[in-house]
This record gives C-alpha cells, sequence and structure tokens, in this order.
C-alpha cells in the first residue's frame, strides 16, 4: 500500500493523516496482536469471521489461521482458535517449533481460559434517568441533556467481572461478592459502552422497561416543556 508510486493515490483524512477505512472497534485486537503476537479475546466473542478479515486485509497470515476454523477429523467444524503459523506435528523445541510453537501454547490457553463453563449465570441490569425540553415551536430540535449517572443493578460479583475499574463502588464499598447491590454506578457516561461489555461476557438483554413525566419550566403553558425519562435494560447470562 504505501510502495506506490504515487503516494497521492492514498486516503488521507482533513489533516493530512493516512486514512484506512476499516473496522474502528476490530482494529483494537489487530493493534494487541501486533505488540506482542498475542491474540488475546473475550470469552464471548462473535466477530471472529470479521476479525479475520481483518487480518487478511492487513496480511497478517498467521493471526488469520488463528481465526479460521478448524475442521476435526469427523469433518466438523471447531470455533476454537487455531495455533500459531507452524507445522503440526512438530516438538516444542525442534527445528519448526521454537518461540513461535511456545507462543502458540500460551495463546490457546489464554483463549480457553477462563472456560464458558466456568462462568456464573445471573442478571445486571443497567438504569439511566435522562431528560429532555421541547420548545414552543415543535419543529425545532429537542434540547437533550446528557445522562448524568449509569446505575448498575445485579450480584456484586457478576457486576465486577463485567465492569471492572469501570464500576463506581463509592456508595456501596463493603458489598459481599455474594450479595446483590442497586448502588454502583458506572464511571462513563455511554450507554452503549456498556452494553458492549455485557455482550463481550455472554450477556444479552432481556427486557427492557421506561416510565416518563412531563413539566412546564414556568406556570406559562406556552413555554418549554421538560421531559423526564427513567430507562431499566435487563440483561442475562444464561
Amino acid at each position: 500500500m504505501f510502495n506506490k508510486k504515487s503516494p497521492k493515490e492514498l486516503a488521507r483524512d482533513s489533516k493530512g493523516r493516512f486514512f484506512l477505512d476499516r473496522d474502528g472497534f476490530l482494529f483494537r485486537y489487530v493493534l494487541d496482536y501486533l505488540r506482542d503476537l498475542n491474540l488475546v479475546l473475550p470469552d464471548y466473542f462473535p466477530e471472529k469471521s470479521r476479525l479475520q478479515r481483518e487480518a487478511d486485509f492487513f496480511q497478517l497470515r498467521d493471526l488469520a489461521k488463528q481465526l479460521s476454523p478448524r475442521v476435526s477429523k469427523d469433518n466438523s467444524i471447531s470455533e476454537e482458535i487455531g495455533h500459531s503459523d507452524t507445522e503440526e506435528g512438530a516438538p516444542p523445541g525442534g527445528p519448526s517449533g521454537g518461540a513461535d510453537t511456545l507462543r502458540a501454547v500460551a495463546v490457546g490457553g489464554a483463549a480457553r481460559s477462563p472456560s464458558l463453563d466456568s462462568r456464573k449465570s445471573g442478571y445486571i441490569t443497567i438504569g439511566y434517568r435522562g431528560s429532555y425540553t421541547i420548545g414552543r415551536d415543535i419543529q425545532t430540535d429537542a434540547k437533550f441533556r446528557r445522562v448524568a449517572r449509569i446505575t448498575v443493578c445485579g450480584k456484586t460479583a457478576l457486576a465486577k467481572e463485567v465492569f471492572g475499574d469501570t464500576l463506581n463502588e463509592s456508595r456501596d464499598p463493603d458489598r459481599p461478592p455474594e450479595r446483590y447491590t442497586s448502588r454502583y454506578y458506572l464511571k462513563y457516561n455511554f450507554l452503549e459502552q456498556a452494553f458492549d461489555k455485557l455482550t463481550e461476557v455472554g450477556f444479552h438483554m432481556v427486557a427492557c422497561s421506561s416510565t416518563g413525566t412531563c413539566a412546564y419550566t414556568s406556570n406559562d403553558p406556552n413555554e418549554d416543556k421538560i421531559w423526564t425519562s427513567y430507562t431499566e435494560y435487563v440483561f442475562c447470562r444464561d
């Protein structure tokens, strides 16, 4: 790509930087792999085929091979991540083994541990309160206020497993792992970020509910209306 005779052919952004029109979310895993040649994915990762396509685009053959489905002796397809690009059957210390084989063993172990079977099932509820203002001219855009806080309800151990350091425990710091809490909240204000984290560890949404109220900013009915809503999303991992 960068060996072209005419560099002007390469796409650039408004600041003159080279622009690659690829999936930004998946590129985080490509970048992690390039740092130390180890592939570490979440236990529940449904984007392996798309990530393999990214590996093919960047010509990372070893990464693409690790992501390709393996066909077993009975011709069934296995979703297990493949090993490094070495000769099959070669001894770990032999001419075809060495560091690549050791790295492949490490990758395989990281990809399978912890196993899906060892994860605990349960529910996590995500809640947030939002508000927006609608002016007298209904044709104008509504004025949305940012989400002030995203609350997390559920078992303490599950909440910490999913959200880690992004979970704020200041209002309920001494809650034992097997107890339930409704006082945790997140250190960021993006619902989609919370949904992504839940999806990565095997949760899926099973229910959603919302309530809303309307009030005027003053006693004048011609003034702006303020709508306030509270919404909860229930996620489950079987």
